[in-house]
């Protein structure tokens, strides 16, 4: 699917000709520079690499400083594989958010949601906790419960809904309407929340 590398910059509201107020995601998307161009007969599929945020030049490697002199642009930070675009890029040639998407598009977002750090079952899986506070209960509303079978099989199935490590997920959002392009600040507005902390990283897909 071809698409861009954009950064989460918030939430805000805007209203519709209805009159109706949309909640909606702003992403700077882009400027993308692409950095590589992948052909079928040299590398058996057909892609663009694009390259998003400018890197210092002292925190670049050697290989990355020559495969961006390649290019002929300046280091980048992030670095993204696109598949699908229609018309054919050459190297070192930018691409902006208004040569992509619209007004009223539909768009995929791909981002790392928020990481909660290690959480019980109710936060992690929605559980209800045991019981009720009353009938001797005592420091047991939100725990699991029972976790597996007693004699046989001795022990806990692989899998089992318990406390654990909670986001930091690969998430991708899917159908988000395009409320408004704002090429000049090179700006984004999706109607809906996107994954992940303000100023993350998120690839926009069409």
């Amino acid at each position: 699917m071809p698409g861009l590398i954009g950064k989460k910059i918030g939430m805000t509201s805007v209203f519709s000709v209805e009159g109706k107020n949309l909640p909606c995601t702003v992403i700077e998307v882009g400027p993308c520079v692409v950095a590589q161009v992948k052909t079928v007969e040299n590398d058996g599929y057909q892609a663009i690499q694009l390259g998003f945020e400018e890197k210092k030049e002292k925190h670049t490697s050697k290989a990355e400083q020559g495969h961006f002199k390649q290019a002929g642009t300046t280091p980048k930070r992030h670095l993204v594989e696109f598949k699908g675009f229609a018309q054919e890029y050459k190297l070192g040639e930018t691409i902006t958010v208004d040569t992509l998407f619209e007004e009223n598009d539909w768009v995929d977002v791909v981002g790392t949601s928020k990481g909660k750090g290690f959480q019980g079952v109710v936060k992690r899986h929605g559980f209800g906790g045991v019981g009720q506070a009353t009938h001797g209960q005592h420091n047991r509303l939100r725990a699991p419960g029972s976790m597996g079978a007693s004699s046989y099989p001795s022990r806990v199935f692989k899998g089992m809904r318990m406390a654990g490590r909670t986001g930091g997920d690969r998430v991708t959002v899917q159908n988000l309407q395009v409320i408004k392009v704002i090429p000049e600040h090179h700006l984004l507005l999706v109607k809906g929340s996107v994954p992940g902390a303000k100023g993350s990283i998120v690839i926009i897909e069409k």
